[in-house]
């Protein structure tokens, strides 16, 4: 692990300390069983009626890998590289009951052998921490069965331009669209470097790794919310926000 990531990970390190400070109210959010959003649900439909195998990749808190499973997953293997998340992540997964386990490793260089997953869950801040995102596109293709499928519900690469203003939306003067990275400046990894990825290396990666696109949806809604009630123009329904990736490997 080099400087830059080595850096990453002490500050994700100390923002996942929520993941433990806030462990009880997470315990009884995952209990009901609502943190998969109604359009991630509508892509994810037909492969959780199959009941999958699912490694969600960069999985943080875990809460969704408990709704993954009520919503039809055989088992979810959860991957996330700061051992603080992973580990409240399966001590909430041990009092839940559900069958969820944790392996704390740096993506995309996952221990989790080849053609292991029906499903390949990931986003809600992931793919920002990738700095190679070819790289990550292979290693979802290595762990993917033949057709099986990659799902990514994630910020759309837009978002580091909007500025959080709350009279009206605003293009952030110091940020591009097209640079290679950012300092992030704002909860939960203050200070942490983030990648960027227009949609258009999201998409090319995925395509080169031998994954067929079924579906590329935007949506104006973010799936963050300040804690502190603030609510920036941007996210008011003008300027896309997040967006959905389903595909599926060849053969």
């Amino acid at each position: 692990m080099d400087a830059e990531v080595a850096a990453n990970r002490v500050a994700w390190e100390t923002a996942s300390r929520k993941h433990v400070d806030e462990y009880d109210e997470l315990l009884a959010e995952a209990g009901q069983l609502e943190s998969l959003r109604p359009w991630e649900l509508e892509l994810l439909g037909p492969s959780l009626a199959e009941a999958p195998m699912v490694v969600h990749l960069q999985s943080g808190h875990g809460l969704d890998d408990v709704d993954l499973l009520a919503k039809g997953a055989r088992k979810v293997v959860g991957v996330d590289y700061s051992s603080t998340a992973a580990t409240a992540a399966q001590r909430r997964a041990r009092e839940l009951g559900v069958g969820v386990q944790y392996v704390v490793a740096e993506v995309p260089t996952v221990p989790l052998r080849d053609g292991c997953a029906d499903l390949v869950y990931t986003g809600k801040g992931a793919l920002i921490w990738m700095r190679d995102i070819q790289a990550w596109a292979t290693e979802v293709a290595r762990l993917l069965k033949p057709a099986g499928r990659l799902y990514v519900y994630e910020a759309h690469p837009a978002v580091p331009l909007w500025s959080w203003d709350e009279d009206s939306p605003r293009i952030r003067a110091d940020r591009s669209y097209f640079a290679k990275s950012h300092v992030n400046d704002s909860f939960p990894a203050n200070g942490a470097q983030e990648w960027q990825w227009s949609l258009g290396d999201i998409v090319t990666a995925c395509v080169r790794a031998g994954l067929e696109i079924e579906a590329l949806e935007e949506y104006a809604e973010p799936f963050w919310r300040p804690s502190d009630g603030h609510r920036a123009a941007a996210w008011e329904g003008r300027l896309p926000n997040s967006f959905s990736l389903l595909a599926r490997r060849k053969g």
